[in-house]
């Protein structure tokens, strides 16, 4: 039976701190961590499965699940709403637990605002991971907003989670993702309400489809790594942006490209295959 993994949870300042949750192996705080940042309408529990899985095989790590700006428990904050905002949000947040060296893994959205947090970072910053997501501006076929006019359309309440559900489904997403859109319900007296604010969830996502950030690919900066893991199906990165890396990791910059098999949602399809990667890719 595995050993239980020490948790920690903080739902933070509102105005200062990201709601995250560490995790970490027993008897150790490490002063190594990997933030996991998650795609957009996500939460941090959503690579929780992941991170444990790096901590009991790199136990000389600890995990951060990040709850980015307007997602999970990190409402409320002022705005601008923008992948910067995001970015120094993250920043913030690596100051606060005073950690030494860090890493940080984004999955889609949350691979942009990696990018973002890496142009401003220090150089306790080792590794970022861009898991299926793209430093090219434009939209992209996620399709994040198409999902997000869906849940503008709908009522404000629900009796049921599973109202959601069904109607997510019924515009044509699969049930993982009519379920996961359901866990940002929260019940009120009155019924099931979103958590989100979704009018400045829509300002946060127009702001991802305008934001270039292959600055911060190239030129690279000596003794980072960024690492870019593209899905084989389905993939938001288009096969220029592939090219590209591609071209800049031939060229000698600490630039990498891994096409790795599943769709766009890795940590649903192959987190097996996430896992092993991080596992074996991290700093040792």
């Amino acid at each position: 039976m595995k050993a239980h993994l020490p948790e920690s949870r903080s739902t933070g300042e509102r105005s200062v701190v990201l709601a995250h949750r560490r995790i970490h192996a027993p008897g150790r705080l490490p002063d190594r961590w990997v933030l996991f940042l998650h795609g957009f309408l996500g939460a941090g529990r959503n690579w929780a499965s992941i991170g444990r899985g790096v901590v009991e095989a790199r136990p000389d790590w600890g995990v951060v699940l990040v709850d980015l700006r307007l997602h999970g428990d990190s409402q409320g904050l002022a705005p601008p709403h923008t992948v910067a905002a995001s970015a120094s949000d993250v920043n913030s947040l690596g100051l606060h637990l005073q950690v030494s060296e860090t890493v940080i893994a984004g999955h889609s959205f949350g691979g942009k605002v990696a990018l973002a947090a890496a142009r401003a970072a220090g150089p306790g910053l080792r590794q970022v991971w861009v898991l299926d997501s793209t430093p090219s501006a434009g939209r992209t076929e996620a399709g994040a907003n198409r999902l997000l006019a869906l849940l503008a359309r709908l009522p404000e309440r629900f009796d049921e989670r599973g109202e959601v559900v069904t109607a997510v489904q019924a515009a044509g997403f699969n049930v993982h993702i009519a379920e996961w859109t359901a866990t940002n319900l929260v019940r009120r007296p009155d019924g099931y309400r979103w958590k989100n604010d979704l009018a400045a969830l829509d300002l946060l996502l127009e702001d991802f489809y305008r934001e270039d950030l292959w600055s911060v690919v190239e030129p690279s900066v000596p003794g980072r790594e960024v690492i870019f893991v593209r899905a084989s199906r389905g993939s938001i990165m288009d096969d220029a942006s592939a090219a590209r890396i591609g071209r800049l990791e031939a060229d000698g910059e600490c630039v990498r490209l891994i096409d790795l098999e599943g769709g766009h949602w890795l940590n649903m399809e192959n987190p097996d295959g996430v896992l092993e990667l991080l596992v074996r890719h991290l700093p040792r």
